[in-house]
């Protein structure tokens, strides 16, 4: 079942290299990424952050400072974890990254290690072991064209273990079963522990969608695990979202002992917890929060199903108490579908005034069941008192208010800051979905609890499929928000357009710090990133910022005065190919690679790799030394052996660059 990766765990730089790259910065007091968007309360806050501030994350000073390549798309965020003892190397800053791939690394988070510190893979072609072809399974995965490791794994920092979620799809005699598993991994060496994994099953009793004899089954293939994993109250908690049910599975950390399992659907169907990617919110007392999807609801008339609800869940996961929007019989139907838990619930920190424990809540909304006042239909931001949640009112929303967002929904997750004045609030929605009717990053004033009913600034530019933002701060001082904006739409899978990091002061985010696509070359873009993915959140670290993309991750900080090594720029990092018949060859699709210097370029190999390498061929120039200021060119056909099932694989492009690699994405579909 478990393979070491090869090409890409071999990448060497050279020692010269090292020189090149800012030192690491100084031990801040941070202890670490260790889970999504950074804490339990899913607020999205590095507070110790010294590095980075308001006056260096500027074009002049601040930018990209390399990439590492990966084996296929990521959407779970990077984790940080300082000073990890590595065996045989040392201790290391250390950033962990999973991928579509079913793949974990362990990359120096500041590039001074020659080689990947450890990395593993958990398919095996030979034995039939894959990963999941969201088309040829029927699955509606919505991360095209293949799944493998999708959400957010969790750190025990105390254990030195890390909890993940596999997929794989397994063939054995020409029959094909689909698998889960959670494992426990050592984030010292990726060894396997506590007799790890285990296979993720369980049922409910239940009337509901594939129901047998009274008892719904959860369905390892059509059940999707986009939440990140939550650690808390000694107990790993993963949620679910597909076209079955929602579901929450809870396994004992110690011991990996299945101990508690909900399904928020048991009699209906549907009611997914899909949050973009956030993790279940945990408060002080250790109850945790979900917000669910579409669905049918009866819980105020004694039943089980909890469609379109925000429910506060005991450690044990037995509901404690919810909050129901009044039109949840709008929402729900098919034709509407206006989930309330396309986004994740962030827990606000103790406010002042009349409630002090406030959690926030948005979702997809607006026409036909959300009419404000002011005659305009939006997306509701309910604030809802963490202490009495007001379950379900047809006539009046229990909530303490309830604000007027985006214009059509948020497959995105809000922000929180206390800056020296004032306590803020980020959202970027969207105001139309899949038609690219993108939304300013908005940001709210918090003041004794009351959130401002209209935003106090908002950002000069569009995200058009919406953003999570992540802050960096020093407590009070120097906030920034970050977030990335991907610029193809929701349904364009899997999207060809470079990521673009923005900086916003958190103060007033109406002012740009910094964009990675702002600054030049001669043609090239110094800072051009990897292809975005959806829902992807940056991570802040020690001076670092971390983006994940469709074929590496972007490192960017603090620039060196005198840099040696040489800083690759890539025209076009991913391609898509389509319509081309069987058996025969497209025409060629073509990158630059430009090297923007210090100094020569060296490429030691251009080789496709991944999934269905056999399916692309490639021709290149680059056989020779790039001179600073001077390109080659990689020239990507396709010919497909299959029709309908898309083909994917990478070009990983081996160089002296810091990260040792580039990699571009390659994906295909013939007819």
């Amino acid at each position: 079942m478990l393979m070491k990766l090869s090409a890409l765990r071999q990448v060497v730089l050279s020692a010269a290299l090292f020189s090149a790259l800012m030192p690491s910065a100084a031990a801040q007091g941070f202890a670490g990424t260790f889970t999504q968007h950074n804490d339990l309360s899913r607020t999205g806050q590095n507070l110790n952050e010294t590095v980075l501030t308001t006056s260096n994350v500027r074009a002049a000073t601040f930018g990209k400072l390399f990439s590492y390549p990966v084996d296929n798309q990521v959407y779970g965020q990077p984790l940080y974890v300082p000073n990890v003892a590595i065996p045989g190397q040392g201790p290391h800053n250390v950033l962990y990254v999973v991928t579509e791939g079913d793949s974990v690394f362990a990359f120096d988070a500041d590039g001074l290690s020659p080689t990947v510190l450890w990395s593993l893979n958990f398919t095996n072609p030979a034995s039939g072991v894959n990963v999941i072809s969201c088309v040829l399974s029927g699955l509606a995965c919505g991360v095209y064209p293949n799944t493998g490791i999708t959400g957010t794994p969790v750190i025990d920092p105390t254990s030195n273990i890390m909890y993940v979620v596999v997929r794989t799809a397994e063939t054995s005699a020409g029959v094909t079963s689909y698998v889960q598993r959670l494992h426990a991994l050592d984030i010292t060496t990726g060894a396997e522990m506590l007799g790890g994994p285990v296979v993720i099953a369980g049922s409910v009793k239940g009337t509901g969608v594939g129901s047998v004899h009274g008892v719904v089954i959860f369905n390892a293939l059509h059940e999707n695990h986009r939440p990140g994993l939550t650690l808390a109250n000694n107990t790993v908690y993963i949620a679910y979202a597909g076209s079955g049910h929602g579901w929450i599975f809870a396994y004992n950390a110690q011991t990996l002992a299945l101990v508690g399992i909900f399904c928020t659907t048991p009699n209906g169907s549907l009611g997914g917890i899909w949050a973009t990617g956030n993790g279940l919110a945990v408060d002080s007392n250790g109850n945790l929060y979900a917000a669910t999807g579409d669905g049918p609801f009866d819980a105020n008339t004694g039943g089980s199903d909890y469609g379109d609800s925000l429910i506060q869940f005991s450690p044990t996961l037995q509901v404690l108490q919810y909050f129901t929007p009044k039109d949840q019989a709008c929402r729900a139907p098919i034709t509407t579908d206006l989930d309330l838990g396309s986004g994740g619930p962030m827990i606000l920190p103790t406010q002042g005034g009349a409630f002090p424990d406030e959690i926030i809540q948005a979702g997809k909304g607006g026409a036909p069941c959300d009419l404000f006042p002011d005659g305009n239909y939006a997306v509701p931001i309910y604030v809802v008192n963490r202490d009495s949640m007001g379950g379900y009112n047809a006539n009046q929303d229990a909530d303490i208010q309830t604000v007027e967002g985006t214009v059509h929904g948020y497959w995105s997750n809000p922000a929180y800051w206390q800056g020296p004045t004032a306590a803020y609030i980020y959202y970027s929605g969207v105001t139309s979905e899949g038609n690219g009717g993108g939304d300013y990053l908005k940001q709210y004033t918090v003041t004794n609890g009351v959130v401002s009913a209209t935003p106090t600034a908002q950002t000069s530019n569009v995200f058009p499929v919406g953003a999570t933002p992540s802050i960096s701060a020093n407590g009070t001082k120097n906030g920034i928000v970050w977030a990335m904006q991907r610029n193809d739409l929701l349904s364009n899978g899997p999207g060809n357009h470079p990521a673009v990091l923005y900086a916003y002061p958190a103060a007033d985010v109406a002012k740009t710090l910094y964009s990675s696509g702002q600054t030049k070359v001669g043609k090239q873009i110094r800072d051009q990133m990897g292809c975005a993915n959806k829902f992807q959140t940056p991570t802040v670290a020690n001076g670092k910022v971390y983006v994940a993309t469709q074929n590496e991750i972007d490192v960017f900080g603090l620039l060196a005065n005198e840099p040696s090594a040489p800083l690759p720029s890539v025209s076009v990092p991913c391609f898509s190919f389509s319509g081309e018949a069987v058996g025969t060859t497209s025409a060629a699709q073509s990158t630059v690679i430009t090297n923007l210097g210090p100094g020569t370029l060296t490429i030691s190999g251009v080789t496709i790799q991944g999934i269905n390498p056999s399916e692309f061929s490639q021709t290149n120039t680059c056989g020779s030394p790039v001179a600073q200021g001077a390109s080659c060119k990689i020239s990507i056909r396709f010919t497909p052996s299959i029709a309908t099932i898309p083909q994917q694989a990478y070009v990983q492009v081996s160089d002296n660059a810091v990260g040792g690699a580039l990699t571009l994405q390659l994906v295909g579909t013939g007819k």
